[in-house]
């Protein structure tokens, strides 16, 4: 799913840290990194974010709990 728009960091990293499964940032290459890992947030993330917003990346979830608390924060 893309998400958009993303403003607030923490709180984004929030809704993936208390999804139980799985939840990946899929990169223009097609790499999967777990948005799970403190690492891989700072590391993938500081390519794509930019002055306090992050416009668009794609993520996978696996879980259809996730992926409705995903949904929630996008709707929120």
């Amino acid at each position: 799913m893309k998400v958009k728009n993303i403003r607030d960091i923490d709180e984004f990293f929030r809704v993936v840290d208390s999804c139980e499964g799985t939840v990946e940032l899929v990169t223009k290459e097609g790499d999967r990194l777990n948005l799970k890992s403190k690492l891989c947030q700072y590391v993938s993330l500081a390519n794509v974010f930019s002055g306090g917003l992050i416009n668009e990346i794609e993520i996978v979830a696996y879980e259809k709990n996730d992926i409705d608390k995903l949904i929630n924060y996008m709707m929120g």
